[in-house]
């Protein structure tokens, strides 16, 4: 699990084209990122990941990516999918899909408080 400065830096920035309040923090040797309070990114070996739920997963699924699996193919999977490489380059569309990912975050910690 290692993130680059220069990854790490571009994707920050990418995003914080579309999305306001964008803020990181280091864990785990990966990046957590937030949008505003909602934690609903991470990147673990340069490669950016989006939090999923049912609503959202089959567009990740549709484009061949796949989940999360910190501990190896074996392991078990996060609720957090590879966001396909073509959207790094347009900020508009990584926007698109991020707002999505703050929709499910945001849905999740309203789950989590009943």
């Amino acid at each position: 699990m290692t993130v680059s400065l220069t990854f790490k830096t571009f994707i920050l920035e990418q995003l914080g084209r579309s999305i306001a309040g964008i803020r990181s923090r280091n864990m785990f040797g990966g990046v957590g990122i937030y949008g505003g309070e909602f934690f609903f990114a991470l990147i673990d070996d340069d490669t950016l990941y989006f939090k999923v739920d049912e609503s959202t997963r089959p567009e990740f699924e549709a484009r061949g990516m796949g989940p999360f699996q910190p501990y190896g193919e074996e392991g078990e999977t996060m609720g957090y999918y590879r966001v396909p490489e073509d959207l790094l380059e347009d900020a508009e569309m990584l926007g698109q899909w991020a707002e999505k990912a703050i929709s499910v975050a945001r849905r999740a910690k309203r789950g989590s408080k009943s």
